[in-house]
């Protein structure tokens, strides 16, 4: 794969991801819901952490928004590195699995950057309002930016029967965690690198000389 081909999936991911966020943005409340089918809806949340929605607050005595620019500040340096193996598995003409792989996570972590970094600037609230592109009062700052999350896949939501221990008779909900397109960039590009591990690195064969 080249360049040129490694871009398209990039750009690709990008545009889908970027509209994605801003129509949920602009046309959804915090929290509000939409459902596609009983197993799938549109859930808008933001993240203003890590995975998980995990704050290094929770774990480091420093303010929320000192944690979010240092997390943010990492992330860019995360993508300088992912940005700079993808360039370097291209000039050498790696695998076509390893740089379609690596374009996918590259692709997302720079979808998911573009939340952190901008957002806080160009969107309002979205507590009790619709939010507004290029809003006149921004929610935050720059490096501050919550990313949106949207695609909620609530397979089973039941309850567990009263005689499982501990969490009988509480709500059992699964697969919980709702995320975005390039949340799925990221996840399918580790898949990838994970299922077809051979393909990515295959092990350089050795010539065999015979006496």
């Amino acid at each position: 794969m080249n360049l040129k081909k490694s871009l398209i999936i990039i750009v690709l991911v990008l545009v889908i991801d970027q509209i994605s966020k801003i129509y949920i943005k602009t046309n959804f409340l915090y929290e509000q819901s939409h459902e596609i089918f009983s197993w799938f809806k549109i859930y808008f949340i933001e993240n203003s952490g890590a995975a998980w929605g995990t704050k290094l607050s929770d774990f480091l005595p420093i303010s929320e928004s000192t944690g979010k620019l240092i997390l943010t500040i990492f992330r860019l340096f995360a993508i300088s590195g992912i940005g700079y193996w993808l360039w370097d598995i291209i000039r050498k003409q790696s695998p076509k699995t390893l740089i379609l792989a690596v374009s996918l996570i590259f692709a997302g972590a720079v979808g998911n950057i573009i939340d952190s970094v901008f957002y806080g600037v160009i969107f309002n609230d979205s507590h009790g309002q619709v939010a507004t592109l290029f809003a006149d009062d921004p929610y935050g700052k720059i490096f501050h930016g919550k990313v949106v999350d949207m695609l909620y896949f609530p397979l089973i939501d039941s309850t567990w029967p009263d005689w499982v221990p501990w969490v009988g008779g509480n709500r059992f909900r699964f697969f919980e965690p709702v995320f975005n397109i390039a949340d799925t960039a990221i996840s399918t590009g580790v898949g990838v690198l994970i299922v077809f591990n051979k393909r990515a690195f295959p092990k350089k064969q050795k010539d065999e000389t015979s006496d």
